[in-house]
């Protein structure tokens, strides 16, 4: 039985669901979890977490994203990208400095506002907004927070002339930011009907391309019996949280998962790490209701037998 994260390259065509569903073929197991839904028309890194590092899976799915886009202006989309039908045409000659874009991408930089698009998987009263859609049923989507840490120009033109004008974007940002809403957040600075008409996913925390595997390259590597050498060890995803190695005095309470008394270091951070032998055994985070103590929230086994990950 395999542990650890898997950086796979998601090709398109496929759904996030649709790799943990051929990766459990191959891999022949069931504990597996991805770490944030990209579209099928969408490309790029994805970590997979497999059996015991399935615990982790929330803090990867929490860590920032970069991407490269391309962003149209002329026509907006049901979908907010190509793959949808065309709702609003603009199609009379445009012209844009360079200024003028860099203008509108340093005014949607920082903390902005984001509705969801209604084909998105985004839940209102139980139910996925791509479904209300599928349906014709339209719903208040609720509005929320992100964060765009960077947003670069990255064609080299400094004059945009056309009907239909393409450039494309490097976009660095938080969980749960649409970087097709973005493009048409885009669009309504520049005045113009926008949609996204290409997105690659370049990295994922720390994970890039170049540590990423494809599914036929997994595959591969099962035959020949060298995946182990791809995987990172859960470890990996908890690597910006405060580290503390476990006396043989609190080992035991610590392993068994038991409210203690609040180590100072929780006064600065969320989370704590306690190792053993420098291996995660336990994340600890403030207790909510008692005062001066912290109290487990994910608690790892590192002698996971094959039974127990299925």
């Amino acid at each position: 039985m395999q542990n650890g994260i898997l950086p796979l390259w998601k090709e398109k065509g496929m759904t996030s669901h649709d790799c943990v569903f051929k990766l459990r073929k191959i891999l022949k197991m069931k504990r597996i979890g991805h770490t944030g839904t990209l579209d099928p028309s969408v490309e790029g890194v994805l970590p997979i977490c497999l059996g015991e590092s399935t615990k982790v899976a929330e803090y990867l799915t929490n860590a920032g994203k970069l991407y490269e886009a391309e962003v149209t202006i002329g026509s907006s989309t049901t979908t907010e990208d190509a793959d949808g039908e065309i709702v609003d045409v603009n199609h009379s000659l445009k012209q844009f400095s360079r200024e003028e874009i860099l203008t509108a991408l340093t005014a949607l930089t920082g903390t902005i506002d984001q509705t969801p698009p209604m084909y998105s998987a985004v839940k209102v009263n139980g139910k996925k907004l791509y479904e209300y859609a599928r349906a014709g049923i339209e719903v208040e989507r609720p509005t929320r927070q992100v964060t765009i840490y960077e947003l670069t120009l990255l064609s080299e033109e400094y004059t945009f002339t056309g009907e239909v004008i393409s450039f494309r974007i490097r976009v660095a940002c938080s969980k749960g930011t649409y970087i097709r809403t973005l493009a048409v957040q885009i669009g309504e600075k520049l005045g113009f009907p926008a949609h996204m008409s290409h997105l690659v996913r370049t990295a994922s925390g720390t994970f890039t391309p170049d540590k990423c595997l494809t599914l036929s390259q997994v595959q591969e590597r099962v035959d020949n019996e060298t995946l182990e050498e791809y995987l990172y060890d859960l470890d990996y995803a908890l690597h910006d949280m405060p580290k503390i190695e476990v006396t043989s005095t609190f080992e035991k309470s610590i392993q068994n998962g038991q409210v203690l008394d609040a180590v100072d270091v929780l006064s600065k951070h969320e989370r704590i790490v306690f190792t053993k032998d420098e291996q995660a055994i336990a994340v600890y985070i403030k207790h909510p209701t008692k005062e001066g103590k912290m109290k487990p929230e994910k608690m790892f086994n590192r002698l996971v037998t094959e039974e127990e990950s299925k």
